[in-house]
């Protein structure tokens, strides 16, 4: 191999990083009681220091943010001594880690609202999709539509989070405003029919997702601040009718914001990069900061990405699970190791941190 720049350094803001491959975010339910991350986490986690930089899974703002069964949270003193035991290990291994912040909005089921309540969302129109509790996958629970006057208090649980995670260690954050979650909800109108300041005009739609990327930003400087979108993602069952120039005003507004970096699925998220027409040029010319590309990547479309200047960083994700030393496989263009759909989502170590790196699952 003679093309390395995957391999080479970046400095994102004033953050070096060793090279270009970002791990994505990823959920893997396994949080302990208090959803605190617990030592396997930490232990996931420095497994992979070798990336660039390592977005960590989804933590929720708040309990009213939760959308699945174990998945960790950022509020409250439990979790962040929790996390600080994995960006601790994160960083005595060699790596950097950002910590990504999570409103599921309507993708959640009553069983984990405050008080059995339903879920929240722009309008009351219930997501086709499913969620994660008592250890099965089941349709999600009719929601509510948040009053105005709720919006203040979700932006605060924003600037906590934001303010928590740099109190446990973590290098930055990125606002989870993809995948149809409650900030994606707010900007397609397929999910928002609001007829108040956060709803109709693209201007409206996008108001809160920009609103919160500010609040995070003002509490935590934008240089510990990314944001990661997915224009025209269908999961949870979120859509739009004017995806291109609803995402270039997002991006504008983000850019003007000077955020460290801005992460976008390029296509539908885990499928098809192909999904429906959309120019990700036009967002990357409107971002100066960093653009990490993400989905479907492998090391051939990732080097022609970085060398038709598309991106500056790369993400992977799922190759990560079952390659926790994935950057020197793909440096090498050693093998790479089968993914076991059975331990995905919950259970303990086995599928977690049992994948061994290179060097070991090919000792004698």
């Amino acid at each position: 191999m003679t093309d390395q720049t995957l391999f080479s350094p970046y400095l994102l803001g004033d953050i070096p990083l060793a090279n270009r491959v970002v791990m994505a975010p990823m959920t893997r339910n396994r949080a302990a009681g208090g959803f605190v991350p617990g030592p396997l986490a930490a232990d996931y986690y420095a497994q992979r220091a070798s990336a660039g930089l390592i977005i960590a899974e989804a933590a929720q703002i708040s309990q009213q943010g939760q959308g699945y069964q174990d998945t960790p949270g950022i509020y409250d003193a439990d979790q962040v001594e929790g996390w600080r035991r994995v960006t601790g290990a994160v960083h005595e291994a060699g790596g950097r880690i950002f910590l990504q912040l999570w409103h599921v909005g309507r993708v959640s089921h009553a069983v984990l609202q405050p008080g059995g309540g339903p879920p929240v969302a722009p309008s009351a129109i219930r997501a086709r999709a499913k969620t994660f509790v008592n250890n099965a996958f089941v349709d999600v629970s009719e929601p509510r539509a948040l009053e105005i006057g709720e919006l203040p208090g979700i932006l605060d649980d924003y600037r906590r989070a934001a303010a928590n995670a740099v109190a446990a260690g973590f290098d930055g954050v990125e606002v989870h405003a993809a995948n149809g979650y409650l900030l994606d909800q707010f900007a397609k109108d397929g999910a928002n029919q609001r007829t108040d300041a956060y709803g109709g005009s693209i201007e409206n739609r996008a108001r809160l997702m920009l609103e919160a990327a500010e609040a995070v930003s003002r509490e935590i400087g934008a240089g510990r601040t990314g944001v990661r979108i997915s224009p025209v993602t269908p999961s949870n069952g979120v859509s739009t009718s004017d995806a291109q120039p609803l995402f270039e005003h997002i991006v504008e507004g983000l850019d003007a914001l000077r955020l460290v970096y801005l992460h976008v699925v390029e296509g539908a998220t885990g499928g098809p990069r192909d999904i429906a027409p959309f120019d990700y040029g036009a967002l990357r010319k409107r971002f100066k900061n960093a653009y990490i590309a993400n989905n479907g990547f492998d090391l051939a479309l990732a080097e022609a990405h970085l060398a038709a200047d598309a991106a500056d960083l790369i993400a992977f994700g799922r190759p990560f699970i079952a390659n926790p030393d994935l950057v020197e496989r793909l440096r090498t263009g050693a093998p790479l190791a089968a993914l076991d759909q059975a331990t995905l989502y919950g259970g303990g170590a086995e599928g977690y941190t049992t994948y061994p790196a290179l060097a070991a699952a090919t000792r004698p």
